[in-house]
């Protein structure tokens, strides 16, 4: 937890808290503590509204952001926290995801720093490892996955990007332009045939998942229009095959074709416990 500004007592401290990225039971057991004790929680679009009885006291208030649609300004959040901070003695900031990774954390922190606001975060789990988690498929791999990038498909510019920096890419935001970062893989120096695992609302009971190459990236468009989508590019998109596959060269490159062809998985009837996935 940082410290507040010496000679600065600040009413409350504000915890920000990683939701995970769907259902409320991914969050972590710590999260779970910190958001009990909550006086009022700032939250996004994308936390499960199930959470709201572990703080059944406290006050809710939407701030969510989503692509292309109504979102409350980041400076609107800003002044809201410390507003609250100094009527409340805990503010939960309650965030999709983990608040590292593409949550405007540092906004944020320099917002409550510049107020002498003592604050806390509370790692959550984020989409691409929920959707290595629900397909199966480890972003890293003994040998050929050593490195992994997460980038957002869209720049502050609005300017879609792609890049080959690592074995293991994972694009978030990129559910609108799946054709065109295909695209754009391509010209980074993909191959057309390196695989690409597409995961729509991953660790809710209704995600999707969907088997593509760069070249065929275009065809998962349909399946998951408007849903929150990570794509996963590289060494970690590829299914996992027995050792004896993975040693024949042929065998493992006919296993990866014809997944392709056939669902990652089959869809279990189970409620939260439940995944839907499809190739294309």
């Amino acid at each position: 937890m940082t410290a507040a500004a010496p000679g600065v007592r600040p009413a409350g401290t504000v915890v920000f808290i990683g939701a995970g990225p769907g259902s409320a039971d991914l969050i972590t057991l710590r999260g779970a503590q910190r958001l009990a004790a909550a006086d009022v929680v700032l939250f996004d679009a994308l936390t499960d509204p199930a959470l709201r009885d572990l703080a059944p006291r406290a006050r809710w208030i939407d701030v969510g952001k989503r692509g292309f649609c109504h979102a409350t300004g980041q400076a609107t959040i800003d002044a809201l926290l410390v507003r609250l901070a100094h009527r409340h003695a805990v503010v939960v900031r309650l965030k999709g995801g983990d608040p590292s990774i593409f949550g405007r954390l540092e906004e944020e922190l320099e917002a409550l720093a510049a107020h002498g606001i003592a604050s806390e975060v509370v790692p959550g789990v984020t989409a691409a490892l929920a959707a290595a988690a629900a397909t199966g498929r480890p972003l890293t791999r003994r040998g050929r996955g050593r490195s992994v990038t997460l980038s957002t498909a869209m720049t502050r510019e609005g300017t879609l990007r792609a890049t080959q920096q690592a074995d293991t890419e994972v694009f978030y935001m990129a559910g609108r332009q799946l054709g065109a970062l295909g695209r754009r893989l391509r010209g980074a120096g993909w191959a057309a045939d390196t695989p690409v695992c597409v995961v729509s609302r991953a660790g809710w009971p209704d995600q999707l998942a969907s088997d593509h190459t760069v070249e065929s990236l275009a065809a998962a468009a349909v399946l998951h229009a408007g849903r929150p989508t990570v794509v996963t590019v590289g060494a970690g998109a590829s299914p996992v095959l027995p050792a004896a596959r993975r040693a024949n060269p042929a065998v493992a490159a006919g296993a990866e074709a014809a997944s392709l062809h056939t669902p990652i998985a089959a869809a279990v009837d189970g409620g939260q416990d439940s995944v839907e996935t499809r190739a294309a």
